[in-house]
């Protein structure tokens, strides 16, 4: 399949984007804190009606604007038949359109059970693949609960370089005892598989998970912080120098490489969420489906849609949202943008003194309306977004 040509997606008053949720898994990873489930079986046909009910729903409240892209997340959506996928996207382009650049992505997992599915999946109309590869050594994937193994992984990576036009694959660094060595020779190797995409994360212990269990158990030592800082200063000099940059403090692309729909969410454009769990935003409202598949499914039965709640955000919340997904961006944020999409005005919106004090540090940038944090201020986004946020 050729490439997608390189372009930026749609400004967000223009079009929008769907994600579409499977929250099904074969097993529930030790570190994983998403909406995932594990069932003995599932009845397809049950779903694809409950998830078209669901998209009808959404499309009769957001028509009139074409679609830029569409996300298959989970869960492991790699696990849907290709039929019920092709289904889906049938759906969507009668309700939506299509813009002509449309991006669609489904997470898939690098096993050969499920990468046998790909070209199929291919021809249901996907252009685009993120494997959760996760690591390529044997033994961080069976600490990570992973089902495959280095070698299986790479084979279904080159299975989804040869059969979609674009592919992205995840890696969990800042392991337990993961040197800077070991990361650097392993994220080399990533480097040298030639994806336009790489979504790298360090390892965080969520509320929950089974790590957490163990690191409260004192049976895990998490990453010592300073030393996921050098990995990360490591990570960024490494992808820089290989032509794919961070665009997003942990996503990095070639150019024209970028993902559209998570560009989206990060500058606060208008996404709906079908399938349990889902979010959504769309007008000024935050939607939000029920999480446990089976109340979602009884939901769709009552209602004809699995909406859970559905609010009305004030300025001040929109405002603060913008801001806290648009300044991940390596792009930074147009507060004259902000402000007139939330309606809060923009001297409001940031902390001109905390500001101040950042841009001397060399942590952050603001020229003329446009906010930007700088590439050393990344590592810091999480004690600077709440310095600089004013609302």
């Amino acid at each position: 399949m050729a490439s997608l040509p390189p372009a930026s997606p749609p400004p967000p008053g223009d079009a929008q984007a769907l994600y579409i949720h499977w929250p099904f898994c074969v097993s529930k990873c030790p570190y994983c804190d998403f909406n995932s489930h594990v069932r003995d079986s599932v009845d397809t046909d049950a779903w694809q009606a409950a998830l078209l009910a669901d998209m009808a729903h959404e499309a009769a409240l957001t028509g009139g604007r074409p679609l830029s892209s569409i996300f298959f997340g989970g869960g492991t959506p790699s696990l849907m038949p290709p039929r019920l996928v092709e289904a889906l996207l049938a759906a969507a382009e009668r309700h939506w359109g299509f813009t002509p650049d449309m991006e669609i992505t489904l997470e898939a997992n690098p096993n050969s059970v499920e990468a046998a599915r790909f070209a199929d999946i291919a021809a249901a109309g996907v252009n685009r693949v993120s494997l959760g590869l996760q690591a390529l050594d044997n033994e961080a994937l069976h600490f990570l609960g992973r089902a495959h193994d280095v070698d299986e992984g790479l084979a279904a990576l080159a299975t989804a370089q040869s059969v979609f036009g674009r592919v992205s694959f995840d890696l969990i660094y800042a392991r337990p005892d993961q040197s800077e060595a070991d990361w650097e020779a392993e994220l080399a190797r990533a480097l040298s598989f030639g994806t336009g995409h790489l979504s790298l994360y360090q390892l965080t212990i969520e509320p929950g998970t089974r790590f957490a269990t163990l690191v409260a158990q004192g049976k895990l030592t998490p990453a010592d912080p300073d030393h996921g800082a050098t990995l990360y200063e490591l990570t960024q000099a490494m992808t820089g120098a290989a032509g794919i940059p961070a665009y997003e403090i942990s996503n990095h692309a070639r150019p024209g490489q970028e993902s559209r729909h998570n560009l989206t969410y990060w500058r606060y454009g208008d996404y709906a969420g079908i399938g349990p769990g889902a979010h959504g935003r769309r007008g000024g409202m935050a939607t939000m489906r029920h999480k446990k598949p089976e109340n979602w499914m009884g939901a769709v039965a009552r209602n004809g849609h699995g909406m859970q709640s559905e609010d009305a955000l004030i300025p001040e919340d929109r405002a603060r949202e913008a801001l806290l997904m648009g300044l991940r961006l390596g792009e930074g944020v147009d507060l004259s943008r902000i402000a007139a999409l939330s309606g809060v005005r923009a001297d409001r919106l940031v902390d001109e003194r905390a500001i101040a004090q950042l841009t001397n540090l060399g942590l952050i940038r603001l020229t003329g309306a446009h906010l930007q944090v700088a590439p050393a201020g990344m590592l810091l986004l999480d004690a600077i977004l709440p310095e600089v946020v004013a609302i």
